[in-house]
Formats: structure tokens, C-alpha cells, sequence
């Protein structure tokens, strides 16, 4: 027994060496175009992940396994060992992109259009919904809940492996749009899930549509499953939108609601997005109002910008004039005003998180006017938003357009400079 204890002794103190004295990987990411280093790029190795510093270093331990490295405004890497390079070298990247719905991406009239106007305009994103406005999910999902709630009951995705790896190939940036917490398939399987109204029944919005209470931890993994698919799949981001509480009065959830409480469930939900998507090196990014820029409050649905930044690489207000119905201060009409409207958004919005690594990805309009009066935009107003998100020093922009149909002729490849 002695002699037991003895080697016991022996080969933990031998593994406490090996700890202290395991060997660790130091290195530097730089900017490809300008060598400069890049501060807060994210660096994983064998699941350990690391911030780079202001000189652009960083220190992992070493392991023969990939080296993974992502910064918002860069492409993203995964690098083997044997092949890592000194310095690691990211390549700048602004995505400008185009946005397809469930049915979109896979009505050839509508895609092929839109396909032909980002190559003629020198645009390199597409935005697709992969899990929609409506619970659909529009690929073959392996997840069990999807094919119970009826959310497979759409195809227009045959593969989706394979409809990645056709756009990568047209050196297309792919940006999985999933929505989040308005889902109403979910809501039928599991209404115990459901917001309610303060009579006991599920509530339901101005479409119809009932909601997950955001409160439910146990309702997360089902979206976040669809998330891992598409980062499986090759997609360079995931974007949540509708990752809110509804902004209406007088609901019931599982707790009481205040703006902290809010403001944890959402920050919540991101953080373990960004935590389960770790192995795949994607880019994390949330939808918010126009006004979420504006508010210093959590604009009653748990969206509160200095709580955002800490928890996603890109946030992408939705800065469309029509839905400014209040103006911002010194601008009463915002459709006559898309350039100040998206301008001083933004730096009323990057002023406020000043010191963060978060980026901004605005999405613009690209649809006519349905609040003051319906008018067009075409090639001016598109061109006045792109050149406000430029100036305001963002990092690319979005064309909405919830019907799908862009036009190379308001959509000037000049845009893509700006």
C-alpha cells in the first residue's frame, strides 16, 4: 500500500510539471493590407480562446490542432499547425450585401437577379434566411423539433452544404439571417414556452404570430441547433434577429419583466450563442431598431447597446427612414433625409460603445416608402445611405428589400466603394 501511495505521488506530481510547464504558442495578427497589428482579434486553439492585445499579440497553449482567428472587418481564418505562419495575416474585408427570404433563395426568378446585380455591382454578400420570419427553416435539418413543429414544410434549400459551397465559390461573404425568439411553430409544439397575455392565452402579434418568452433557457437550444447547422454548412456568419422581447404592453413571462431582467435574457442568449458556435470560427452579429441607437433605456425589449457590444462581433441597427417616424433631433422628415438619418444614427451609436470591439453593419432601405407619403428608393436614396455608412466608418451595409428584387441600376457598382 505504501509503495501504491509512492507511485500515486509520483505521477501526480509528474502531471503537475507537465502543467506548468506546457508549452505555449505566442504569435501576432496583422493587418494583410497595411501590416499593422489588430487588436481584440479572436484566436481559438483546441477550444481555448484568446483576445489579441494592442500590439496584436497573443498567447495560447500550443497543440498540433488548427489555428482559428477572426476579427470583424476581416476575413476569417483556420490554419493548421504545420502551415501556421509569423505573422498570421488577416485580410480586410467589408461585407455588402444583398438579403433573400426562405422563398427567395430558391425561386431561380428571384435569386439568379439578385446573384447577377452583386456581381455587376461589385457587391460580395448575400444575407439568407435560414430560419424565418415564420419558423421556417427552408434545408433538410437534422434537428427532431423542426420536423415535429412543422418548421420543414418549406423546402427551397435541397442542400445546404452544397448551396454554400456554390456561392463561396463566387467569392460570396454568406450571412445565415435566423430569427430568433418570434417563432411560431415552436410555439405549438411547446406552449408552455409561449408569451402570454395577462388572461392566461397566447398572445399573438399585429401578424398573427406568437412568441417564445425569452426567459425560457430551455427554448435556446432549438434556434441555436439551426445556428450550428449553418456554421456547419460554411456560412461566414450568424446574424439573430428578432433576438427581443416583444414591444408591446401588458404580457406575461415566466418572471417578472424589468429592464434588467430583459437586458440579461437577451445578453444571455448571445453569449451562449458565441460560446456553442466557438468551434466553428464564425462571426456573431444582432438585428436592432433604428431607435436602439437613440435610447439609452432598453427600449422596453431588453436591446440596451453598451450591454450588446461585449457579446457579438457586428451590431446591425435597422436604420431604414420609413421607420424613423419620430425623426432624430433636427430632422422631421426622414425620407427626404436618408443620409442624416443613417449618418448621425451611427455615430450616435458608436459613440456609445467607444473602447469595444464591436463593429457596425447598418441595414439600409431598399424599398419604397410606406410612412411618409410612398415614395421610391431608387439609385439617390441607396446612394445617400451607402455614402452615410461610409462616412460614418462602418463595416459594409445591408439592401433590404423584403420582396427580394433589386436592380443594378439603383444599386451603382460606385456603391460598392462607398
Amino acid at each position: 500500500m505504501k509503495l501504491f501511495r509512492q507511485m500515486l505521488g509520483a505521477v501526480a506530481a509528474l502531471l503537475l510539471a507537465s502543467s506548468v510547464h506546457a508549452e505555449e504558442r505566442y504569435g501576432i495578427v496583422v493587418d494583410a493590407a497595411t501590416n499593422l497589428p489588430v487588436e481584440a482579434a479572436i484566436v481559438t486553439m483546441d477550444g481555448q480562446t484568446v483576445l489579441t492585445d494592442g500590439r496584436g499579440q497573443y498567447r495560447v497553449a500550443d497543440t498540433a490542432l488548427p489555428v482559428q482567428v477572426r476579427a470583424a472587418g476581416y476575413r476569417r481564418e483556420a490554419i493548421t499547425r504545420a502551415n501556421l505562419p509569423e505573422p498570421i495575416r488577416l485580410t480586410p474585408l467589408a461585407p455588402k450585401a444583398l438579403y433573400l427570404t426562405v422563398y427567395g433563395i430558391g425561386a431561380p426568378f428571384l435569386r439568379d437577379p439578385a446573384l447577377e446585380v452583386i456581381e455587376r455591382s461589385g457587391l460580395n454578400a448575400l444575407v439568407i434566411d435560414l430560419k424565418g420570419d415564420r419558423g421556417y427553416i427552408p434545408y433538410p435539418s437534422a434537428l427532431p423539433l423542426a420536423a415535429k413543429n412543422g418548421a420543414l414544410s418549406l423546402r427551397t434549400i435541397p442542400d445546404l452544404k452544397e448551396l454554400a459551397t456554390t456561392l463561396k465559390a463566387r467569392e460570396i461573404y454568406l450571412i445565415a439571417r435566423i430569427v430568433v425568439f418570434k417563432d411560431d411553430p415552436l410555439v405549438k409544439s411547446h406552449p408552455e414556452w409561449a408569451v402570454h397575455t395577462a388572461g392566461g392565452a397566447i398572445w399573438k402579434d399585429r401578424e398573427g404570430l406568437s412568441w417564445i418568452d425569452p426567459y425560457r433557457k430551455e427554448a435556446w437550444d432549438y434556434t441555436l441547433g439551426v445556428a450550428e447547422e449553418a456554421a456547419a454548412a460554411g456560412f461566414d456568419e450568424i446574424q439573430f434577429d428578432y433576438v427581443r422581447f416583444p414591444d408591446a404592453q401588458g404580457l406575461v413571462f415566466a418572471q417578472p419583466t424589468n429592464e434588467a431582467s430583459r437586458v440579461e435574457a437577451i445578453t444571455g442568449f448571445l453569449r451562449e450563442a458565441r460560446r456553442r458556435l466557438t468551434p466553428y470560427n464564425v462571426f456573431t452579429s444582432i438585428d436592432v431598431f433604428g431607435y436602439v441607437c437613440w435610447n439609452r433605456n432598453d427600449t422596453g425589449i431588453g436591446q440596451r447597446l453598451e450591454d450588446l457590444a461585449p457579446v457579438v462581433d457586428y451590431i446591425s441597427p435597422m436604420l431604414y427612414p420609413s421607420s424613423f417616424q419620430f425623426g432624430i433631433p433636427g430632422v422631421r422628415n426622414p425620407v427626404a433625409n436618408p443620409y442624416e438619418i443613417v449618418h448621425r444614427s451611427l455615430q450616435e451609436a458608436k459613440a456609445r460603445t467607444l473602447g469595444t470591439a464591436v463593429r457596425y453593419r447598418p441595414w439600409l432601405q431598399a424599398f419604397p416608402d410606406y410612412a411618409f407619403g410612398g415614395q421610391q428608393f431608387g439609385a439617390d436614396e441607396i446612394g445617400k445611405q451607402t455614402r452615410a455608412a461610409r462616412d460614418a466608418g462602418t463595416i459594409g451595409w445591408m439592401l433590404w428589400n423584403p420582396r427580394n428584387v433589386y436592380s443594378s441600376g439603383d444599386i451603382k457598382a460606385e456603391a460598392a466603394l462607398r
